[in-house]
């Protein structure tokens, strides 16, 4: 019944942008990119598209001594395409496309603590990646700019 509905709506018309993506949309964020800046070094990873899924890594050394790793995937859903974020190993947290552009993508999860937003968009050579929302009642967000790793 559902794939009825799906099937109706695109054809009239009513069903978002976001939710007729598929992942091959979403190919210009594929390949190792890397964020230099005095506090830490970012090296980000996405490898597909291949049957609805791409798959990426983090790892972060921070200047500190400190490392964080993050593994993240996007897949086709039947509301779209969603990001999965499992930082340090923990249970993956789903964010749905909200918007999707040629070479931006926003996804969100309203009820997640922080962050309530993932974004990534491409200038150039450059990958941006950028999270937001609040904590604590006050905005955050933080951003990367990662070059092609080389």
């Amino acid at each position: 019944m559902v794939r009825i509905v799906v099937v109706l709506a695109l054809l009239l018309g009513s069903v978002p942008a976001a939710a007729q993506t598929r992942i091959p949309a979403l190919a210009w964020m594929a390949g190792t990119w890397v964020h230099e800046d005095p506090r830490q070094r970012v090296m980000e990873t996405w490898v597909g598209p291949g049957n609805g899924v791409m798959a990426g890594a983090n790892l972060t050394a921070r200047a500190d001594g400190r490392a964080l790793y993050e593994f993240m995937r996007m897949a086709e859903t039947p509301e779209g395409v969603s990001y999965y974020a499992s930082p340090a190993g923990r249970a993956p947290v789903e964010f749905r496309a909200r918007e999707v552009g040629e070479s931006r993508v926003v996804f969100e999860n309203a009820t997640h603590d922080f962050p309530q937003r993932v974004i990534y968009w491409k200038e150039g050579e450059v990958l941006a990646a950028r999270i937001e929302g609040t904590m604590r009642g006050k905005e955050r967000s933080e951003e990367w700019r990662f070059k092609p790793a080389r």
